[in-house]
């Protein structure tokens, strides 16, 4: 088919979530190379972001993109691509989050350079939503966001918590200073285990590179901030079962994940190959499916506006500290992190994408 005919389609494609091909507005897209048409049209939203990373077209905001293609419903619009129908049912054939595989995303992801998040992220390295409710910087938002977590579960001096995918060790240092708990943290990265047993030393905080799936003490309170995303739906009845198992009578359990508004057997193409690999974004039924005859559902929040804002906050971090890390990566990584940052945000924005704090009791 010729350029010009390709070009046609992926405009008019394009106009239904008013975007224009050469246009000038925020959310336009200006095509540097004309074999972009091509190949968004083979491959849908994989092409696009890949094609981002490789220079092919910019966008003035790319969040604003994003956001106007997901509140459109482009891609229900669009006729589905075969890869999406067979990664859908590869995601139910297969168990995409079992032990086995449980360190890939440290891999690709969580250890790819502490430098990176260091110049991204607030001052504690927190790398979760935060709460902007009377904050006036990404420091004090993050703050609030573990003093919040720490109220929600009505910590005591002298309780024991454990801390799944407890990052860098933020939450465990925060709540261990404030409010003179012991934290047991576990993440499957190994640049985290450093990172945190450095902050955290002195106080009652241990950290281990296990995954959740092999704990076996009791706790008083249990926290999951940011991790259940890769957890995968075929193990979300496992999971809390874990979680019950390690709590003790009269128990908390705060749960804080990225979620989608229906239920979804696949995530973005692009997000998995080049970000997330194995993950998973759970709708309020899978989780309420799986908690239930477990635990008690005591509070649910939707932050998922505060995660627009944290989002754009880490963008314009990553922007201001490329200079400081850019030795240690090239070009297409800058594209391909930039367009991981704002296309997150545009999802939050668009209200494709929610942010859950859920509290459970065990009785």
């Amino acid at each position: 088919m010729a350029k010009d005919s390709l070009r046609k389609i992926v405009s008019e494609i394009f106009s239904l979530a008013d975007v224009q091909v050469g246009g000038e507005r925020d959310q336009d897209i200006t095509v540097i190379n004309s074999d972009f048409y091509k190949r968004v049209l083979a491959k849908g939203s994989l092409a696009l972001g890949e094609s981002y990373m490789d220079g092919w077209w910019r966008c003035k905001k790319i969040d604003q993109l994003i956001t106007n293609i997901l509140t459109s419903g482009l891609e229900k619009r669009v006729k589905t691509n075969p890869k999406v129908i067979f990664s859908t049912i590869r995601s139910r054939l297969f168990n995409l989050q079992k032990v086995a595989r449980a360190y890939e995303v440290a891999k690709k992801h969580y250890d790819i350079g502490n430098a990176l998040f260091r110049e991204m992220l607030d001052k504690k390295m927190v790398y979760s939503c935060a709460y902007w409710k009377g904050a006036k910087n990404l420091d004090e938002a993050q703050a609030a966001k573990l003093d919040l977590v720490c109220r929600k579960i009505g910590l005591q001096p002298g309780m024991s918590v454990l801390d799944i995918g407890c990052g860098w060790g933020s939450f465990a240092e925060f709540a261990a200073k404030k409010y003179q708990v012991k934290v047991t943290g576990i993440t499957v990265s190994r640049e985290q285990v450093k990172w945190a047993n450095a902050i955290c030393r002195g106080l009652p905080v241990e950290i281990r590179l296990q995954d959740y799936r092999c704990v076996n003490e009791t706790f008083d309170r249990v926290v999951s901030i940011g991790m259940f995303e890769h957890v995968g739906f075929k193990n979300y009845k496992a999971y809390m079962t874990v979680v019950r198992n390690v709590l003790n009578k009269g128990g908390l359990f705060f749960l804080q994940t990225i979620g989608k508004k229906e239920r979804q057997r696949t995530t973005d193409p692009w997000i998995n190959r080049y970000i997330f690999p194995n993950g998973y974004l759970p709708s309020p039924r899978e989780i309420t499916t799986a908690a239930d005859g477990l635990f008690i559902l005591e509070g649910w929040e939707n932050f998922g506006a505060d995660y627009d804002k944290t989002l754009m906050a880490w963008y314009h971090n990553f922007v201001n500290g490329w200079d400081r890390i850019k030795h240690y990566y090239d070009n297409r990584f800058r594209r391909m992190w930039e367009y991981y940052l704002l296309a997150c945000a545009g999802g939050f924005r668009a209200r494709d994408l929610q942010l859950w704090q859920i509290v459970f009791s065990k009785n």
